[in-house]
């Protein structure tokens, strides 16, 4: 509900015109990803702004909104100064953007206002929930350490929910950036919180249960994402099959396809490739009547990977066949937000990842070189990851001095990024090149490798 005080933002509900909220949430993330954006706009947002309880956007939806709407500024947009909006201290973190990942992660946030408020209610649950979007995934863990359980007789509601879903956002947008190192220990705070939540009692409405259900396991599925790319493998299947499981009882196929799809990358990763194929193929049943085509063509690269994975050069290129026919049917509104990452980069690397294990090296540098070109720099994380798989797959093919400068160019990202996938893959490549250090580039690759092991 909108603050008592809030006043109704009247020139965006002209701009919204007779278009739905619905309608119009789905025009902002249309032009998010034309601008390779990220948000997660939906009628329950644009409502919130209409009323006047997001009085100004965070920064990602004001370049989505200026990008909408060339030519007008924030105030022509109906919302208020961002200093007016946060106040002193958020005016001494106004650089937040360029900051490290846990000072972004405490400060960047000017939609919290129903976070913060939840801190003003009597509630430990509601306590609980609103740490989830501002303390929860910062550096300072006794945020949540100190939080008791639920007390019996209180439940969850749409503020608890709502922190959630936030915190879901958070850690995908940091993850974009900064990679898993850094962050999965700190989210997976917020992830017990929320299941001592879902645990607490049983909603007035089942909307709020549903909604509860659905964003703590993809809360689940995304702490596993980080401990899968930081390389705890274990962790990260243990917490597939939470949100698998989450998804099964509240009978939400959505999650399902999703946790599938995670818990065949992992399969595959950890050399289980027919649990990957059984994964994938399980995923592709639960999103069937889902009306995303996007989300089966993931699932069928997931697919094409672990039978790869298998050798099986035949089932790959038909599983392969099947993803493009789908990928090319284009986005829709029926996409899981999840799925913001999959464009045609993440495309390419899949198929590339194909080739790769299909032992056709130029083939799959071919599609990583496409990856490393088409990825929007903002996304930092993929950048580094497709530029690393490509330096493998040229040093396999023979490409030395191309490899040593892509190498060269994973190593300037690796300030911002920590991923230990990303790692492991430069460390494959510094094996795969040693022997050749007599080619001048590969030489200067390796000592500036080396130098960044020594600090």
């Amino acid at each position: 509900m909108a603050s008592s005080r809030a006043v109704p933002n009247l020139a965006f509900r002209r701009l919204r015109g007779r278009r739905s909220p619905a309608e119009f949430a789905a025009a902002v993330r249309r032009a998010a990803r034309e601008i390779g954006e990220q948000v997660a706009c939906d009628a329950r947002y644009i409502g919130r702004v209409e009323s006047g309880e997001i009085r100004c956007p965070n920064y990602a939806y004001e370049r989505v909104f200026l990008h909408m709407f060339p030519g007008l500024t924030l105030a022509d947009l109906g919302f208020a100064a961002r200093e007016q909006v946060r106040g002193r201290a958020a005016r001494a973190a106004a650089g937040c953007d360029a900051a490290p990942a846990a000072q972004i992660i405490i400060r960047n946030d000017e939609e919290s206002d129903v976070l913060r408020r939840a801190f003003m209610t009597s509630g430990t649950a509601t306590v609980a929930a609103a740490s989830l979007g501002l303390g929860g995934l910062a550096g300072a863990g006794a945020g949540l350490d100190s939080i008791p359980a639920p007390r019996a007789g209180r439940t969850f509601g749409e503020t608890e929910a709502e922190a959630v879903e936030e915190a879901v956002r958070r850690i995908r947008l940091l993850d974009d950036r900064y990679g898993a190192d850094g962050l999965y220990r700190r989210a997976a705070e917020p992830l017990r919180t929320a299941y001592a939540l879902l645990d607490s009692g049983t909603p007035a409405r089942q909307s709020t249960a549903d909604r509860m259900q659905a964003g703590t396991g993809e809360l689940a599925l995304s702490v596993g994402w980080l401990a899968h790319d930081s390389g705890r493998l274990e962790d990260a299947r243990s917490h597939y099959a939470e949100a698998l499981a989450t998804a099964r009882v509240a009978g939400d196929q959505a999650l399902e396809a999703h946790a599938f799809s995670n818990t065949s990358f992992l399969a595959r990763d950890a050399g289980r490739y027919r649990e990957a194929v059984r994964a994938a193929q399980a995923g592709q049943h639960a999103a069937r009547h889902l009306s995303s085509a996007r989300l089966l063509a993931l699932l069928a690269l997931r697919e094409a990977c672990a039978w790869a994975g298998l050798g099986d050069r035949a089932a790959c290129e038909q599983a392969l066949g099947r993803a493009h026919t789908l990928f090319g049917r284009g986005a829709c509104d029926a996409d899981p937000e999840w799925m913001s990452f999959f464009g045609e980069p993440e495309l390419e690397a899949l198929q590339a990842q194909c080739w790769s294990a299909l032992g056709d090296w130029a083939r799959a540098a071919r599609h990583s070189r496409r990856a490393a070109a088409l990825q929007n720099p903002h996304f930092t994380r993929n950048l580094a990851l497709y530029r690393a798989q490509l330096a493998a797959d040229l040093a396999r093919s023979g490409a030395l001095e191309e490899s040593a400068a892509a190498g060269e160019r994973v190593l300037d990202l690796l300030g911002e990024v920590q991923s230990s996938r990303i790692r492991a893959m430069l460390v494959d490549t510094v094996r795969l090149l040693s022997p050749q250090r007599s080619t001048p580039a590969v030489a200067a690759f390796l000592d500036r490798r080396a130098a960044l092991d020594r600090v």
